[in-house]
């Protein structure tokens, strides 16, 4: 199961994550900044206290599922599962290096506790969709759900919605995901390169229960999952509003950041702000 923390736990769990995330990004050299450190506090309330999972036992027959669509963000995944206790966190500095577990985008054979392998955008809401139309009408599980995360990006591929069609029409009422609604993508703002308003008014005409939340807002998004498991007859889409770089002033809303990783000196000032909430508190406090 999660661990069963308080909100403050999580949001230092949060903290933590982001901190993890730099010393990664800086290690491999390569890698996406911007996305990671904005969906921090999703993945700690996911990890810590959401999902029914069991760190120890990754492949429990009783756990929920979880699917990373934008596969690119993934070491938030990877630091999430990494203080959950999956694997050693040593091991996260060897981020897409030539043979790690640890790959650019998640890879399901690799590392136990990935249910998909993620590489083109668009594919996790029809892997996370399947799986949750077998939850409910093959194996008659309800007490199981399928949780997945999509960037705001991603949904230019139009293999999300023939996977929201899909969800809708079977009403999949154990699928749960969010999106990273953080308004860049690798070219610029989402709005100049595809814009994508009115978000909550396309996928309610897909059949979809619709809530939109501060993703920074740990007690809303797990409150937002509560609410999502309470509806049997639909599936559900948590619009997250999030700011990409969270936690590092110099990278927040720059989509610039979406696919840089830090150099040396820019990992420890991150590093730095976000030990000290920049600059709210000292730092060893």
């Amino acid at each position: 199961m999660a661990q069963q923390l308080t909100i403050d736990q999580i949001n230092q769990k949060a903290n933590q994550i982001r901190q993890d995330i730099i010393r990664m990004l800086e290690a491999a050299g390569s890698g996406h900044s911007a996305g990671p450190l904005g969906l921090a506090d999703i993945f700690a309330a996911l990890y810590f206290d959401i999902m029914k999972i069991d760190p120890k036992n990754p492949e429990w027959d009783e756990r929920d599922y979880f699917f990373l669509s934008n596969g690119h963000t993934v070491p938030v995944q990877y630091a999430a599962m990494a203080g959950a206790g999956f694997f050693d966190r040593e091991e996260l500095q060897t981020l897409r290096k030539f043979g790690s577990r640890l790959q650019g985008h998640p890879e399901r054979t690799k590392l136990p506790g990935l249910e998909n392998t993620s590489g083109p955008l668009g594919s996790g809401l029809s892997q996370a969709a399947g799986v949750a139309y077998t939850l409910q009408y093959i194996d008659k599980q309800p007490h199981r759900f399928v949780y997945a995360v999509m960037g705001d990006g991603e949904l230019n591929e139009g293999n999300i919605w023939e996977a929201a069609m899909f969800a809708g029409k079977y009403k999949l009422g154990q699928l749960i995901t969010f999106i990273d609604r953080n308004n860049i993508q690798i070219d610029g703002n989402t709005e100049d390169v595809m814009p994508l308003e009115d978000l909550r008014g396309k996928w309610e005409s897909f059949g979809w229960h619709v809530q939109e939340i501060d993703g920074h807002n740990v007690e809303s998004v797990i409150d937002a999952a509560s609410m999502s498991r309470a509806i049997s007859n639909k599936p559900s889409v948590i619009i997250a509003h999030t700011i990409p770089g969270r936690g590092v002033d110099f990278m927040e809303y720059d989509y610039r950041w979406h696919g840089t990783p830090p150099n040396h000196e820019q990992a420890k000032e991150a590093l730095t702000k976000l030990r000290t909430l920049n600059g709210k508190i000292k730092a060893g406090e």
